[in-house]
């Protein structure tokens, strides 16, 4: 094979690879950037919280339809527009005037995130003819894919600190603008040749029924899940999930095969690695607030604390596969999320001090454990379906993934923000109209003291940081109860057996 050949292979796998990092970073870049935008927009708990998740709330739904349509009218062109939406979508967020606007920004990030991120390992697939080169390729997108997740919070924690909570979303702008010049040079045409036909109901029953039940589970946590609107949220979204599943049955062709769902490792698999997203997605969102909030640590500083996190889960991938060769499927998934539960337990203690000996420790042993059980996970998923479906299972998972990290800030959060209004009483000297206000969020409680006497002020900081832990240990038990159950089901329903040679 001739060298131009070989260098432009290398650098397509460039280019998608910058086009995948900048969508997985901005997963999670708001993590430590939401303490700076809640005092500058001041939204409410709720409003906060879709601000973080309402971006993986919609990448991960739309996965498969742009998947589906970019197989029709070609890879590269999907990319192309998807690089413009997010690039657009970025400058409404970075300028946004109120909460409202940078919740629709997000929104439109989300889909532009979903039209780029499933044509990158496309892409990939069809200009690597070689396995052996296409393998490099495969694990140099996954490094990738986990790296980007766990730097997220640190580069936002680095832009907040020197510029201002926009710069996290304005600094996307060049860089999708340089990925969409090197798309048009080096990318070459791609497309498959029989496609799936589209299904766009399908899409817009899923994507409804998520946003549904995630609106409904975020309104019944402040306002009591018998109220209505929390109902209508709730069963609608159920109704519509139902109606898309029974759709998908009867398909010939369907958008996303639930039938391989009736395979239980591939449903265990599956839900595996939804929980460990919930738990380390969630987590890290909310130990960002306790990290600057609770103990008063800059977005630098607290980006810093996460470090051992997200290394750790950098780690956890490259030591995965040895560990799989030496114990198998089950011991691995099984083990990890229980290691990952253990880990949990010392951070039930965390109070008002800044305990960052038994912060990084905890995390080490998170990140190193959950990304352990998650890679054997991927190899039950795959092996349990014909290379034919292989395609499906891969989706599958692609959309667990993003959505058990959407699910974790808003399950978690909601969680945490209504232990938080219940468990702040009134404070001596402060109006009924200023707890109101200070239950809102930890961030609005500051500066409601701010304004106070200083006594007054200290005693109300000094309540809403206790509410803030009360909420944010159920947040752990939660997990660590999740983990739990996780790891007896992992336990009992997959069988041991050495991990798949097959290429993932």
């Amino acid at each position: 094979m001739s060298r131009p050949a070989e260098v432009r292979r290398w650098h397509v796998l460039g280019v998608v690879c910058a086009a995948l990092l900048v969508v997985v970073i901005d997963a999670t870049v708001l993590h430590v950037a939401a303490p700076a935008i809640s005092e500058d927009l001041e939204p409410s708990s709720v409003q906060l919280l879709w601000i973080v998740d309402v971006y993986p709330l919609v990448v991960a739904p739309l996965l498969v339809g742009f998947a589906k349509l970019a197989d029709k009218v070609g890879r590269p062109q999907v990319m192309l527009t998807g690089c413009g939406i997010f690039a657009a979508a970025s400058l409404i967020a970075a300028f946004a005037p109120s909460a409202t606007v940078l919740i629709l920004g997000r929104a439109l990030m989300g889909i532009g995130g979903a039209m780029i991120m499933p044509q990158t390992m496309s892409i990939i697939r069809d200009v690597f003819p070689d396995r052996q080169e296409r393998t490099r390729a495969v694990g140099i997108w996954v490094s990738v894919s986990s790296a980007g997740a766990a730097i997220g919070p640190i580069v936002g924690g680095f832009l907040v600190e020197h510029f201002w909570w926009g710069s996290v979303f304005l600094i996307n702008i060049p860089i999708l603008l340089a990925i969409i010049v090197a798309t048009l040079r080096w990318v070459p045409a791609s497309r498959a040749e029989n496609p799936a036909p589209l299904d766009p109901l399908s899409v817009v029953l899923v994507t409804a029924g998520i946003l549904g039940l995630a609106f409904g589970g975020k309104h019944g946590a402040r306002h009591g899940f018998a109220d209505p609107v929390a109902l209508t949220g709730i069963v609608g979204g159920a109704a519509l999930l139902a109606v898309f599943v029974r759709r998908q049955l009867r398909a010939d062709v369907p958008l996303l095969d639930v039938r391989l769902f009736a395979q239980r490792a591939f449903g265990v698999a599956v839900g595996c690695i939804v929980l460990a997203m919930v738990a380390l997605i969630g987590l890290d969102f909310f130990f960002a607030q306790y990290l600057q909030l609770v103990l008063g640590l800059s977005p630098l500083e607290a980006s810093v604390r996460l470090i051992p996190l997200a290394a750790a889960t950098v780690v956890g991938g490259l030591i995965a596969a040895p560990i799989l060769a030496r114990v198998g499927t089950r011991a691995a998934i099984a083990g990890g999320l229980a290691l990952s539960g253990a880990s949990l337990v010392p951070l039930l203690s965390l109070g008002l001090d800044d305990e960052w000996l038994v912060l990084s420790l905890s995390f080490v042993v998170l990140g190193l454990a959950i990304q352990v059980a998650a890679v054997a996970a991927n190899d039950v998923i795959i092996s349990a379906v014909e290379p034919d479906r292989a395609g499906d299972a891969s989706a599958i998972e692609e959309t667990a993934y993003e959505l058990g990290g959407g699910l974790g800030v808003a399950l978690l959060g909601s969680v945490v923000a209504a232990v938080y209004r219940d468990a702040l009483d009134p404070v001596t000297g402060v109006t009924a109209q200023g707890m109101a206000g200070a239950r809102e969020s930890l961030s609005e409680a500051k500066e409601i003291a701010a304004e106070l006497p200083a006594t007054v002020g200290t005693a109300l900081v000094d309540a809403s940081r206790v509410a803030f832990l009360d909420g944010l240990h159920l947040a752990i038990a939660i997990s660590l109860g999740l983990m739990v159950v996780a790891t007896a089901v992992a336990a009992a329903v997959l069988q041991h057996r050495a991990p798949a040679a097959a290429e993932h």
